[in-house]
């Protein structure tokens, strides 16, 4: 376990550091989506998603901190924060989403896993959208006892979802129902096809009305 000092209420504790979200489009476009579609699936739990915001895990030490691409904590208060630490949540993410590249592999493989590791974070999830040396796209893994161990199945257990790679994303499917978790896009064409299927019926109502009178007794 990484150690701790009592927190002290006078230290400054940055929300950024101006550092670019992501290397690419393409991981830009990634973590989004991740990001979305997992505050839209948790909404109304007792739960937090955050994105590329600093996960600070030692009081009084503001140097010690990582920014993860994505991260969940379940049992804390939901909605959004500038930043995520440990001490005042009560607990570590519960699962943790890495969006890799060749240039950050070994920082993501090897730092970041074993500081997770040792801040117990549950679920470890490594997405490599260009394939840049994860030949699959996506490795999983999973705290058991003080070490990771590889997830064969794809699946989130705290999360209760499928996880699988579809083109340059990450998409996610209910466990429970096998319902697939839209994209914002999805939802989005799926919106514009419901205004426009109403928008329709009532043109075709008011036809009605123009041919043959009102409806009404």
């Amino acid at each position: 376990m990484v150690a701790i000092a009592p927190p002290q209420s006078n230290i400054f504790y940055p929300t950024g550091d101006g550092e670019p979200v992501a290397e690419s489009y393409a991981h830009f476009v990634a973590i989004l989506a991740i990001f979305e579609v997992l505050q839209q699936y948790l909404q109304g739990q007792q739960a937090t998603v955050l994105a590329n915001q600093f996960l600070y895990y030692a009081p009084g030490f503001p140097r010690l901190r990582v920014a993860p691409d994505v991260l969940v904590s379940f049992g804390v208060e939901p909605g959004g924060r500038d930043s995520y630490k440990i001490w005042k949540e009560g607990s570590s993410p519960d699962v943790i989403f890495e969006v890799t590249s060749a240039g950050t592999r070994q920082k993501d493989f090897e730092e970041k896993k074993s500081l997770y590791r040792d801040l117990d974070v549950q679920e470890y999830w490594l997405f490599d959208p260009k394939g840049d040396w994860i030949s699959e796209k996506l490795r999983g893994f999973r705290l058991q006892g003080d070490a990771y161990e590889a997830i064969a199945d794809s699946c989130s257990v705290p999360l209760n979802l499928e996880l699988w790679v579809e083109g340059e994303l990450l998409r996610f499917r209910r466990e429970d129902t096998g319902e697939k978790l839209p994209l914002p896009l999805e939802l989005a064409r799926a919106l514009q096809r419901e205004i426009e299927a109403r928008q329709e019926a009532e043109s075709e109502l008011q036809r009605y009305r123009d041919r043959f009178g009102s409806l009404d007794p």
